[in-house]
């Protein structure tokens, strides 16, 4: 059975959709198989991996709202062993649309708890939200992935986002756990991203993953090529960072299976 890992933090600009794109493609360049949803709106991940949302005549939305079958929207990715469940703008009308559904709270789990087994990971992008698109990602996954920029007010809301895992924990989703903090944006000339660190360590203690990632200028560039980064620069100190994260993901997910 694939784990379930929903990447989120309702702060803007902190590196979901890159963490998304990258660790995804990163596990399957190591071998993995990988279904990476995009249930942001703004379809950030969806063109990060080459695709025009534009033309896309089916999306997510069709799944939550309209229970369509999955393989009939999931997309193939240049990377082999990644595919896209693809979100359009369509979606951002989905919040409005699920408040009048019967389990609203479970419509993305119902429409993917069949697929869970052919992949070794699910990853779902969440959108810069605690709304029911993210409440729907966390009623399903089994863990959340919290990435955390290495910036000023850096765990500024992170307390909220507690309050809603706790809630959802207690209401929906009794398994959900923290799967890792991950450090973004890290720039190692400055001490406000040591001091960020320090603080979020202080915080969350052995949840922080080791692997840190760096800000990089190529990093940032390869969305808007629409290719992952270990397609647009395999070498580049980016690329490295979310390999390396990609191999402590795998033992840490190891290591909780085999407890």
């Amino acid at each position: 059975m694939g784990t379930v890992i929903a990447i989120a933090n309702q702060k803007g600009g902190v590196g979901k959709t890159t963490t998304s794109i990258s660790l995804g493609s990163s596990l399957a360049r190591l071998g993995e198989k990988i279904l990476l949803v995009d249930s942001d709106p703004q379809g950030n991940a969806t063109s990060g991996l080459g695709f025009d949302r534009k033309a896309m005549k089916s999306c997510l939305y069709d799944l939550l709202i309209r229970g369509n079958e999955v393989e009939g929207v999931v997309r193939e990715t240049a990377i082999p062993g990644l595919r896209l469940l693809p979100a359009t703008i369509r979606l951002a009308g989905a919040e409005v649309e699920l408040v009048s559904l019967m389990g609203r709270e479970y419509r993305l789990k119902e429409s993917l708890k069949d697929q869970v087994s052919h992949y070794d990971f699910v990853f779902i992008d969440c959108p810069p939200s605690l709304g029911l698109l993210t409440v729907n990602a966390l009623s399903f996954a089994d863990n959340i992935l919290v990435p955390v920029q290495c910036e000023f007010y850096a765990l500024e809301g992170l307390g909220q986002l507690i309050n809603t895992i706790n809630a959802v924990k207690n209401y929906l989703n009794p398994k959900l756990q923290i799967f890792g903090v991950l450090l973004t944006m890290y720039d190692s000339r400055t001490n406000l991203s040591l001091q960020v660190a320090q603080e979020v360590q202080r915080a969350f203690g052995e949840k922080v993953f080791q692997t840190i990632i760096p800000r990089n200028v190529r990093l940032s560039e390869a969305p808007s090529f629409g290719q992952p980064i270990i397609l647009y620069d395999k070498d580049s100190s980016g690329a490295v960072a979310y390999i390396n994260l990609a191999r402590e993901v795998l033992q840490r997910d190891e290591q909780k299976k085999s407890r």
